[in-house]
């Protein structure tokens, strides 16, 4: 008698099957991670002293593959977590950081969590959590795992100069940022204006000599002359306040004009601008240009 053995069926064999399983089984194990969150719903404290160990290591385990889904999830869960707090016009937002700290670690390559996510951080309440440095340790993880990708570097530039007011770090950043591939050039203009705001006159004409020899149209080039020339203005008057203390020390009376100056013997000729202007002395006493200089102090406001 011949024997009867039952066969696989050919859907068991196909891969597509296969993978559907694989997919439902996923989900299912999903579903005491997500009964678990929303049975803490009620006591958000809780939930967020639980969510402040980094979990994400052990969900990559329980997804069979799947972090990506399940990565998607937890964004979802963040932005309406976040999207319920402003419409509640809270200013807790405990939840949010631990939310995007799952999210990126199942998966490090999803930008907008590390983007949106530092905008929701670092944002003053009502209208994000207020936590500025939080957002910068989001992007920061981001930048590491996607070190190509410059405008995370151009998220860290603004949170350094809104939030934070420092210039020197925030020119830092755009100047890092606009190394990397396929950055846009006004991220090298926005490191050297910002360097300037901060006071780092010399680090500001250093890259704006950069922008003048590598820009790629005349429009960026005119910029690159102009903020030179005020840079270099703004040096010269700062001298000329010096100079005109001391005028006021050694006369006992301030100086009526630089040729009083020139006079004294501390300095050899009439002082000009950059466009060839003569320096004037205002009402204050202090150094100023006159109305007939081409330069513009306003481009390093």
């Amino acid at each position: 008698m011949t024997s009867v053995v039952a066969k696989p069926s050919a859907g068991w064999r196909s891969p597509r099957a296969a993978c559907w399983i694989l997919l439902a089984l996923c989900f299912l194990a999903l579903v005491p991670v997500q009964r678990g969150i929303d049975r803490e719903k009620g006591s958000l404290a809780r939930f967020a002293e639980a969510a402040s160990v980094p979990p994400g290591e052990v969900l990559r385990r329980l997804t069979l593959g799947y972090e990506g889904l399940l990565a998607d999830i937890y964004w979802t869960r963040a932005v309406q977590y976040f999207g319920r707090q402003r419409l509640a016009r809270s200013s807790r937002f405990e939840l949010l950081g631990p939310l995007l700290r799952v999210t990126t670690t199942l998966d490090p390559h999803l930008i907008v969590a590390y983007r949106y996510g530092a905008v929701f951080l670092a944002e003053k309440p009502p209208g994000g959590a207020g936590h500025p440095k939080m957002a910068l340790e989001l992007l920061s993880r981001g930048i590491v795992a996607n070190p190509d990708y410059w405008r995370l570097w151009q998220d860290v530039g603004f949170i350094y100069y809104w939030d934070l007011k420092d210039y020197a770090r925030a020119a830092r950043a755009f100047e890092v940022g606009g190394e990397r591939p396929g950055a846009l050039p006004w991220m090298k203009a926005m490191a050297a204006a910002v360097a300037a705001k901060g006071g780092e006159l010399e680090t500001s004409r250093l890259l704006w000599a950069e922008i003048y020899r590598h820009a790629e149209n005349d429009q960026l080039r005119q910029a690159a002359l102009d903020h030179l020339a005020a840079l270099e203005a703004a040096e010269q008057i700062k001298t000329l306040d010096n100079l005109l203390a001391r005028f006021l020390v050694s006369q006992g009376h301030p100086a009526g004009s630089f040729q009083d100056v020139v006079k004294s013997g501390l300095l050899r000729a009439a002082p000009r601008d950059p466009s060839g202007a003569p320096y004037v002395i205002g009402a204050g006493g202090r150094a100023g240009l006159a109305s007939s200089s081409k330069v513009d102090l306003r481009v390093l406001q």
